[in-house]
């Protein structure tokens, strides 16, 4: 087990499985976002500014404060109020007050950012249909339940 991790890594053999299991998880993770930020760079964006499109998408019209935006990013950025910054300059999003009061700060999708991600996700979609020739329904649906039995157990105890 482990022959393409050890000829990527120039390595013979591992302390064990769980640092072979980890080493794969890292070079895997480093792969597919290597893969995803070359789309992304095509549009103008970074990834974590299209994760926080994704998620202002998942609420438009409304939208959501910078600590909701932060809570929902698959890597929270202390720095998501420049994150913001630069996606508004961009017109992707904008910053607006809440009716019930009006010194809390929402941020919303605009239609510009609603057209940017319908323009990437093809290019997503043929990603994930990469990843689907490669693994099967059921093995997907194992590695998923897998990544989360690592780190689910932190989210019940917050």
């Amino acid at each position: 087990m482990g022959e393409v991790l050890k000829r990527r890594l120039k390595q013979s053999k591992f302390s064990s499985n769980a640092q072979e299991a980890v080493l794969n998880l890292f070079v895997t993770s480093y792969h597919l976002r290597g893969k995803f930020e070359e789309i992304f760079v095509r549009y103008g964006i970074t990834t974590p500014q299209y994760n926080v499109l994704r998620i202002l998408k998942g609420v438009f019209p409304e939208g959501y404060p910078r600590c909701e935006i932060i809570d929902r990013m698959i890597e929270p950025a202390p720095d998501v109020t420049r994150l913001v910054d630069k996606l508004i300059k961009e017109k992707l999003v904008e910053r607006y007050s809440s009716d019930t009061d009006k010194r809390y700060s929402l941020t919303r999708i605009t239609k510009k950012g609603l057209k940017l991600l319908e323009d990437i996700l093809p290019e997503v979609q043929k990603l994930d249909a990469v990843i689907n020739r490669k693994l099967s329904a059921d093995e997907l649906s194992e590695l998923s339940m897998l990544c989360e039995k690592i780190y689910g157990d932190e989210l019940s105890s917050e």
